[in-house]
C-alpha cells in the first residue's frame, strides 16, 4: 500500500475525514516550504498537496496563478520542488505529499534528465502522489503503472461536468484518491454549493471505488464541515495562499497553521 492509502484507511477506521491543504512550492518565500509543510502537519493536515510552478496554469484561478508566477520569479522549478520534499522527509516519513501541476514540467524534466527520470527522482525524494491536471486517464495507463511500481499514486480530477464514462475511465487508472472539483471553472472561483456537492458524491461513488476528496471553493470551517459530511477528504488551497501572501517570512507558518487548526476542529467536531 502507498502512504496515501495507509493514511486514508487509518482515518476511515477512526471515522475521521482527511484534511488536505494545498500550497504553492516556493511561495511566498523560496525557502519557507518545508517549514510550512511541517507547520501544517502539526495543525492537523493529513496529506499535503504541493503545487509545482508553471508558466501557463490553465486550471488555476488568479490567486494560485499569481503564487506560481512569484515562485517562478524566485527560481523555483521541478528540481527545487523535489528538494523541498526531500528536506521535509528528513524529519517526517509519515505524511503523504502529492505534487500537483501540469504535464509540461514533468515532460521537460525527463527530456533534461532522461527517460522516467521524474518518477525515479520523485520516488527518491519521498513523493507519494502526482496530480497532473492536463493528463487524460486514457493516455496515462503506463505512466500510472510506473508510479505504482514506486508506491506512488496517480490522482485525477473529476468535475460537475464529468460523464459516467469519464468516471469509469478514471477509476481504472487512478489510485490513492480522486479529487472532485466542486465548481465549474478555475481554482478559487465562485461560491461553494454544498447541496450540489452532496448530490454529486453518490453518483461518483457508483463509478469510483477510491476515496473522494472535494476542493475548489472551500474557504472556512463551515464549508469544510459541510463538505466533510459526504466527502472522504477536504482540499483547501486558494484561501491558504491568500492568507500567507502578505505575511512576513516569520509569520507564514503560524498564519497557515492557525487557519488549519480551525478547519481540523470543525472536521473532528
Amino acid at each position: 500500500m502507498s502512504r496515501i492509502e495507509v493514511t486514508l484507511a487509518a482515518l476511515k477506521a477512526q471515522g475521521r475525514k482527511a484534511l488536505i491543504p494545498y500550497v504553492m512550492a516556493g511561495f511566498p518565500y523560496a525557502d519557507v516550504t518545508p517549514d510550512l509543510m511541517h507547520g501544517m502537519v502539526a495543525a492537523g493536515a493529513d496529506i499535503i498537496e504541493l503545487g509545482v510552478p508553471f508558466s501557463d496554469p490553465s486550471a488555476d484561478g488568479p490567486v494560485i496563478q499569481k503564487a506560481g508566477e512569484k515562485a517562478l520569479a524566485l527560481g523555483i522549478g521541478t528540481t527545487q520542488v523535489l528538494a523541498m520534499v526531500k528536506a521535509f522527509r528528513t524529519t517526517d516519513n509519515r505524511t503523504p505529499v502529492v505534487l500537483m501541476g501540469y504535464a509540461n514540467p514533468v515532460e521537460r524534466y525527463d527530456l533534461r534528465h532522461g527517460k522516467d527520470a521524474f518518477i525515479r527522482d520523485a520516488a527518491a525524494a519521498g513523493m507519494d502522489g502526482l496530480l497532473v491536471v492536463d493528463y487524460p486517464p486514457e493516455e496515462c495507463v503506463d505512466f500510472a503503472a510506473k508510479l505504482r511500481e514506486h508506491a506512488m499514486d496517480l490522482i485525477f480530477l473529476l468535475a460537475p461536468t464529468s460523464t459516467d464514462e469519464r468516471m469509469a475511465q478514471v477509476n481504472r487508472v487512478a489510485s490513492g484518491y480522486v479529487y472532485y472539483v466542486s465548481l465549474k471553472g478555475v481554482t478559487g472561483a465562485g461560491t461553494l454549493d454544498t447541496g450540489a456537492v452532496e448530490a454529486m458524491l453518490p453518483r461518483i461513488r457508483r463509478h469510483v471505488s477510491l476515496p473522494v476528496g472535494v476542493g475548489f471553493g472551500i474557504r472556512d470551517a463551515g464549508t469544510a464541515r459541510a463538505v466533510s459530511r459526504v466527502a472522504d477528504a477536504v482540499v483547501i488551497g486558494s484561501r491558504i495562499i491568500q492568507l500567507i501572501e502578505p505575511q512576513p517570512r516569520e509569520a507564514v507558518v503560524e498564519t497557515a497553521a492557525a487557519f488549519l487548526r480551525d478547519i481540523r476542529s470543525a472536521l473532528d467536531a
